[in-house]
């Protein structure tokens, strides 16, 4: 089979490490960079051997008529970006979340299912071998599960830029916490019942509807319990912004961030330093029974590695043909528990599932 002809759109972090595994992956072979801005699209381009440039997405989709595109633009672009390159005749990977609204990402997956093409959306942590382990771990606590994750971020100068596009159309709780409640959900194997959230806005160079701060409660069926916190911007804390936690009646399992970095590192947003498991079991005289477990993660890939794996899952999903339905089930129900907290923060109330 001739590679796939693939069509990167949006050359920032996420774009540029996805088109450098189109680059490594033998199954494809990149057909042109989009990006609005020239200086990142031309020096990715130089690094890739000269590849094909495009400001403008619709003129690249007809130039190049590639067999897959791989979204990795702002939120607010997903839906037409996506459903454009679906109605082309193309498989679609795009960043997370899939769509702003939960009708705009169920519409997307009907279009994948009519035309007959791939749809993955870009969660990270699923590919992650710390993280996957964790989830594991996480299963053989017992029930109810508490669930306590953050991803606070300290931003300054292009970072804060970005922080500060990004939410023109969505708040950290919502674009953050697709993943960790996706986490959530794959560790009860439960329905998410209930959401409770609340907010504030703590700077005046965004929208007064806004908010840079955040976090969401949400309940499940089987009794468990998540916490996730999310800010962003240059007064966050540097203090505890990686709390990465799950309790169960059998003990709890963390990750330790370890030397991991500033909260404002690409890399340190997936970085792990290991997974720390304690048992609950008591003895007669009321002492543990087990010392606590450390498992190292020294070996974890890199941001580009991890990208790679994603990239990989992509290929073959397109090439053995892989049913899809769970995957983009999940994406609309972790989209569906963070906008419910985001309508959380905006009413005051408890928002039902």
């Amino acid at each position: 089979m001739n590679p796939l002809r693939t069509l990167v759109v949006g050359c920032g972090n996420m774009g540029t490490s996805h088109a450098r595994a189109y680059q490594k992956l033998k199954g494809f072979e990149l057909a042109g960079l989009v990006s609005r801005g020239n200086e990142s699209r031309e020096r990715l381009a130089k690094e890739l051997g000269g590849i094909p440039t495009f400001s403008d997405y619709e003129q690249a989709l007809k130039t190049t008529r590639p067999d897959a595109v791989s979204i990795n633009t702002y939120p607010d672009t997903h839906h037409k970006f996506v459903e454009m390159a679906l109605s082309s005749g193309a498989h679609v990977f795009v960043e997370k979340p899939l769509a702003l609204t939960v009708k705009e990402a169920e519409h997307l997956v009907q279009l994948s299912r009519q035309k007959q093409r791939k749809l993955v959306v870009g969660y990270i942590l699923r590919v992650h071998p710390t993280w996957t382990k964790f989830i594991k771990m996480a299963q053989n606590l017992g029930k109810p599960l508490v669930m306590r994750m953050n991803l606070n971020q300290q931003s300054s100068g292009q970072a804060w830029y970005t922080h500060k596009q990004l939410m023109k159309s969505m708040s950290p709780i919502v674009d953050c916490g697709v993943h960790y409640v996706d986490v959530m959900c794959s560790m009860t194997q439960s329905r998410p019942i209930s959401v409770s959230a609340i907010g504030i806005r703590m700077t005046k160079e965004i929208d007064p509807a806004m908010y840079n701060y955040g976090q969401l409660q949400v309940k499940f069926e089987d009794g468990s319990i998540g916490w996730y916190e999310a800010g962003w911007g240059p007064m966050m804390s540097e203090t505890a912004f990686f709390i990465k936690d799950v309790i169960g009646p059998k003990g709890s399992v963390s990750i330790n961030d370890m030397d991991k970095g500033a909260s404002k590192d690409i890399e340190g947003h997936t970085k792990t330093g290991n997974l720390r498991l304690h048992h609950s079991a008591l003895d007669v005289h009321g002492n543990f029974v087990k010392k606590d477990e450390i498992i190292d993660s020294g070996d974890e890939p890199d941001h580009d590695g991890l990208c790679l794996l994603e990239q990989e899952f992509f290929l073959r999903a397109i090439l053995e043909d892989l049913d899809l339905t769970n995957h983009l089930n999940d994406a609309i129900n972790s989209l569906k528990i963070v906008l419910a907290a985001d309508e959380s923060v905006r009413t005051g109330k408890t928002v039902p599932l």
